[in-house]
């Protein structure tokens, strides 16, 4: 009898390991796949979207932007055409909690740096301030890399607009007026169709975390 099961011992544990593997696949083949939601206004808390568009249920993308980088040059909706990226809202001149999301988003961009399908986008809520040269100064402080990663300044008007109405982060009304004053910790991961798939705490670093996770899971849907 020992003899008998000695000489299958090979072939059982073949078949053992042959009956796991094909467990495990059936398994994954009827798990549905993680998707990402499509956030739309009235998904997201009211107190972070504008009135104006707070009950919209469907098609909701972020608007056509036109701004100034730490270069000079003019970044526009086109510059991010086809790509995903993640966003932000930031001041150079901000001593709590942009300095902690400044440092998280160069940590993004450092895993991220030879991934040409994601880029990065960063707005100053304090443009007039945050002046070309400021932003410049800032992005070579904090290792800015310039193919990578836009510091944008401009109308502020536009961007307190982009800020309630596209991105949904802030909980403060407002018109984008001299004092006007918006702060939010919040980065946005936007789609190729510049629909907004998440929201993550800038300043805490499991955020960081699942937000790489669900990156992972857009970049997949696109090879779907």
């Amino acid at each position: 009898m020992l003899s008998f099961f000695g000489k299958y011992k090979f072939f059982g544990l073949t078949l053992l390991a042959l009956s796991a593997i094909i467990v495990y696949l059936f398994y994954n083949a009827l798990q549905p796949p993680i998707k990402l939601p499509v956030y739309q206004p009235s998904m997201v808390n009211p107190e972070l979207v504008d009135s104006s568009v707070q009950f919209k249920k469907k098609y909701h993308a972020v608007a056509d932007f036109s701004l100034v980088n730490q270069n000079g040059e003019t970044v526009t909706e086109k510059d991010y055409e086809n790509k995903i990226y993640i966003a932000d809202f930031f001041f150079t001149t901000c001593p709590t909690i942009c300095p902690i999301m400044t440092q998280n988003m160069a940590d993004i961009q450092e895993r991220l740096v030879n991934d040409d399908e994601v880029l990065l986008l960063s707005h100053s809520v304090t443009p007039e301030i945050d002046s070309v040269a400021q932003l410049k100064k800032y992005a070579m402080e904090k290792g800015v890399n310039d193919t990578k990663w836009n510091l944008v300044t401009g109308d502020k008007k536009q961007i307190y607009e982009l800020a309630r109405k596209s991105y949904m982060v802030v909980k403060t009304d407002g018109d984008g007026g001299p004092f006007d004053m918006i702060h939010t910790e919040n980065f946005v991961l936007v789609d190729k169709k510049r629909q907004v798939r998440g929201y993550y705490d800038g300043t805490k670093t499991e955020d960081m975390d699942k937000l790489m996770e669900d990156l992972a899971v857009l970049k997949a849907s696109y090879k779907e």
